[in-house]
């Protein structure tokens, strides 16, 4: 389609669209009430089908039925709302279902508010159901990302039989900017021959389920899944540099607050210090080889949540620097005044 001036939620629905998303199963829910609102008019109108489930719970089992059949299967949600949908994304990610799952996040823990927020950041890196295992997150900045990284996320959970997270924060999906929805395969599809999709005679049965009731076997299954994951790791982590060839300071930030630190850095770059910003593209798995920064002295991860990136930044810079953070939660978005006061107060005296 051509550049179309669109809100996040509804660029991030068309995209799903087409990718080849046939079956949405969501609950309302703010700040993501305009996806399924689409999607109940846009799936049926495409020959997909829109369910809006009994609760998250209902709908994430759905996307396990659908995706188990070899459908392409989505679902979406804001913080609550996905943090119950976790049982579900463990069950898919044992049994290698591949889904994608959007994440409109809003201020917690609990109800919190309706605002934006970036606090589900251990929520969907950690694995937020039992057992060892990951999904990958992509975190977007911008709606034309937005777009992008939904349709990848789909190739991604084909290619690997994973559930695929999308991490945008409300601000991602209530803004509007211009956006052009071009799909283009990431990888070459191949046919689903492990799916439910019926014998017809013509072959053994597929068992698609994560239970394994002989410890061996389930040992043998979990060495499996980190083997994909470690995969998943060397080929999916990616990050955006900006001005860190010889940074001493550099912001660590993703989704809409690295727009806000992008300024700070054009701004303190104009005074002549020597700072940059790494934006995470993929916060699962962690853009480690992006941290490769002999030069740099001090890390500053900037978040609108209370610091959960700051584990990560110091396992990839191997604590070879300092590793400081300035964030706010509940919906507050620091502005670019505050940033660089708060960290002049402690760069010792890099800003």
């Amino acid at each position: 389609m051509a550049r179309k001036l669109m809100k996040g939620n509804e660029a991030m629905a068309t995209a799903a669209i087409t990718a080849g998303c046939k079956c949405f199963f969501g609950y309302p829910i703010t700040p993501q009430n305009e996806i399924p609102e689409f999607m109940s008019k846009a799936m049926y109108e495409s020959g997909g089908a829109f369910v809006q489930a009994e609760s998250e719970v209902a709908a994430i089992n759905m996307v396990y039925g659908a995706g188990g059949a070899g459908v392409r299967a989505m679902t979406s949600s804001s913080s609550p709302g996905i943090a119950l949908k976790q049982e579900g994304i463990s069950y898919l990610a044992g049994a290698e279902v591949p889904a994608v799952i959007l994440n409109v996040m809003r201020g917690g823990p609990g109800l919190g508010s309706i605002q934006p927020a970036q606090s589900d950041y251990n929520m969907m890196t950690r694995g937020g159901g039992d057992g060892d295992y990951n999904c990958p997150v992509l975190a977007p900045a911008n709606l034309q990302e937005a777009a992008d990284m939904i349709m990848e996320a789909f190739d991604i959970a084909d290619h690997y039989r994973t559930p695929v997270y999308v991490a945008a924060d409300g601000y991602i999906g209530q803004m509007m900017e211009p956006v052009e929805i071009i799909y283009k395969p990431k990888y070459e599809l191949k046919e689903k021959t492990w799916a439910a999709t019926g014998m017809r005679g013509k072959r053994e049965k597929n068992v698609v389920n994560s239970l394994y009731l002989e410890p061996e076997l389930l040992y043998k299954h979990n060495i499996h899944l980190q083997e994909k994951y470690a995969e998943i790791k060397e080929k999916e982590a990616r990050a955006e540099k900006y001005f860190t060839d010889d940074a001493e300071l550099i912001f660590v930030s993703y989704g809409t607050m690295s727009r806000v630190v992008r300024g700070v850095v054009d701004k303190l770059r104009e005074e002549g210090k020597k700072v940059g910003m790494i934006r995470p593209q993929t916060l699962w798995p962690f853009p480690v080889k992006a941290f490769d920064n002999p030069n740099c002295k001090m890390y500053v991860s900037i978040e609108m949540s209370m610091g959960q990136m700051i584990d990560d930044i110091k396992l990839a810079c191997e604590c070879k620097a300092e590793v400081k953070f300035y964030g706010k939660a509940g919906g507050l978005v620091p502005t670019a005044h505050e940033i660089i006061e708060n960290v002049r107060g402690f760069s010792g005296g890099i800003i």
